[in-house]
């Protein structure tokens, strides 16, 4: 592991500070970068997103991709976690915490947005950052291709129904624009373009050139993790300065969330003897969340200063460093499972 990667929690960690004191001292700054969105999704956190992706795109080798159906049990795991676990333990936790535990602390109404905003995001699975967490456990690229593109056929026909059922509303308005071009952002073009470069290089008939671009890419691909903390962060400065209350009793359902989720995954890969490379993967797809699409939803439904909304952000701000954890802790235990064959 090179530097950036042997440390990369205390860059995180740094830019965390940077960002929140960045977005203090120049909120005019950050509010121009928050400005340049299309239908609720930043285009500078998609562009930073899409230089992370985009490595793992160009070792995707698509003539072994059709072999994926013969190992099907890490795609099922993936599958029940997200939509038959994921978003009733979250509205379950919402609900224990807000209603019991914190019941004392939080007014009965903004204690129901809270809880909606958690539901919205046990109802998003993630679509892009966990590229970048596969990368980080060495994963099968094939493997995670297809899982989260599944789980993205899955969303549009899922998202609004069980978000509603949940949510106890007979109707949710989905932002569809935000829905399909999230996954052009972060799936069909990075997708399209690492076919194209890995095209180009096999043409040359000569492997040490993919090697050496994707050894040229590795300082950009954690170079854009880091500056989309920055970013992330430095758009909610004055929001973590003034409910750091509020925050902290959001994170704390949040987090046993997703270390549930990827212990109770985690086990059953165990279980089902997954390999590693596909073991790892399919946990963080069902750990992370598909953050752009429940902040976009939190606002149309409940208002940009709405409790619901400040619940997908808290989900936001935890994330990044969260899953920086559970790839350390992937790496460390990969003696747990067979080797891929």
């Amino acid at each position: 592991m090179g530097l950036f990667e042997r440390y990369l929690s205390l860059w995180v960690a740094l830019c965390i500070v940077s960002g929140i004191v960045l977005g203090t001292l120049f909120p005019g700054v950050f509010q121009i970068f928050a400005d340049l969105e299309y239908a609720s999704v930043n285009l500078p956190i998609a562009v930073l997103i899409w230089l992370m992706i985009y490595p793992m795109m160009v070792q995707v080798d698509f003539a072994a991709i059709r072999d994926v159906g013969k190992r099907p049990k890490g795609l099922m795991l993936t599958l029940i976690v997200n939509w038959l676990i994921k978003p009733f333990t979250m509205a379950g936790l919402g609900w224990l915490f807000f209603r019991v535990l914190f019941v004392d602390l939080v007014d009965p109404a903004t204690a129901s947005e809270y809880i909606a905003g958690m539901i919205l995001l046990g109802v998003a699975p993630c679509t892009a950052m966990v590229f970048v967490w596969s990368q980080l456990t060495r994963g099968d690229a094939n493997y995670t291709l297809v899982q989260v593109s599944v789980n993205d056929v899955i969303m549009i026909f899922a998202f609004a129904p069980i978000a509603a059922f949940l949510l106890g509303m007979s109707e949710i308005a989905v932002p569809w624009e935000t829905l399909v071009l999230s996954v052009v952002l972060y799936v069909v073009l990075p997708l399209l373009a690492g076919y194209v470069t890995r095209k180009r290089l096999d043409a040359a008939d000569d492997p040490s050139r993919l090697n050496g671009l994707l050894v040229t890419l590795k300082p950009a691909s954690i170079a854009g993790l880091l500056a989309t903390v920055v970013l992330l962060f430095g758009f909610q400065a004055d929001t973590i300065l003034a409910q750091p209350v509020a925050i902290g009793l959001i994170a704390i359902p949040l987090l046993i969330q997703t270390y549930g989720i990827f212990a109770l995954a985690y086990a059953g890969a165990k279980a089902l003897r997954l390999p590693h490379t596909i073991a790892a993967p399919a946990c963080m797809i069902g750990t992370s969340n598909f953050f752009e699409l429940a902040v976009a939803v939190a606002i149309s439904l409940f208002g940009l200063q709405s409790g619901a909304a400040l619940a997908t952000v808290v989900g936001v701000l935890v994330e990044v460093p969260v899953m920086l954890s559970l790839v350390a802790f992937a790496n460390r235990t990969r003696h747990w499972f067979p080797a891929a064959k």
